[in-house]
């Protein structure tokens, strides 16, 4: 599903990748831990080709960063969801209005859009945020909302920025489980986080980004 060959990258003339290699196959929940500056962003993008490897290639599905076209681009991104550490909600719309967004602009039906939108408020357990503003979400119900809109188009893979760095420990474990949900049904999750405190609750594979290679690969048991 997601392979990384012998990728190289650098930025500024400093390496972040050397030589980097990494399978994760479909439906995988993987945490993806490492220091900040040590490259958790900018793998992400590199999934979802915002980023290209200097040597190397990424394969995610059917598409290589070797060959994909720029027309086939919004074609891949439309089946990742991705969510980030500061939310990124239009402020000036309401919970409906920031979902159903997301499906205007990649062309869904209008008979289509009212369900999906609440499917997945269903999802993180909103539906009665979505006349809400932004203003009025606390900030664990911001980041539900965010993961509300990373599913709405049923991507296969999900990619979490740091999604818990701004949440007490508490609101970060509800984020934890609700995307442990959504994985139980069938959708990839990469999880970057530089917590390992939160990730040793959880028995799941552990990718360590470090010196420019993911150097462990295990899946890690849940600790007593």
């Amino acid at each position: 599903m997601l392979i990384f060959n012998h990728v190289d990258f650098s930025y500024q003339n400093q390496p972040v990748f050397q030589d980097l290699n990494l399978q994760i196959d479909q439906g995988e929940f993987v945490f993806m831990i490492g220091k900040s500056g040590v490259g958790k962003t900018t793998l992400l993008q590199m999934i979802y080709m915002d980023r290209l490897p200097q040597s190397g290639y990424v394969q995610v599905g059917e598409y290589s960063s070797e060959n994909i076209k720029p027309n086939e681009l919004p074609y891949l991104r439309r089946n990742i969801g991705i969510i980030f550490q500061d939310f990124q909600l239009l402020e000036d719309r309401n919970v409906f209005e920031n979902l159903s967004f997301v499906l205007k602009i990649t062309g869904t039906p209008q008979r289509m859009i009212k369900k999906k939108v609440y499917n997945a408020l269903t999802e993180v357990g909103l539906t009665h945020k979505h006349n809400n503003m932004s203003s009025e979400l606390s900030g664990g119900e911001k980041q539900r909302i965010a993961i509300a809109r990373a599913i709405i188009n049923d991507p296969f893979l999900v990619l979490a920025d740091e999604p818990t760095g701004n949440l007490d420990p508490e609101t970060a474990d509800e984020i934890l489980s609700i995307l442990k949900k959504i994985n139980s049904r069938g959708t990839s999750i990469i999880f970057a986080t530089h917590n390992y405190d939160m990730v040793r609750k959880f028995e799941t594979k552990i990718v360590r980004l470090e010196g420019g290679k993911a150097v462990k690969v295990l899946l890690k048991k849940k600790e007593s």
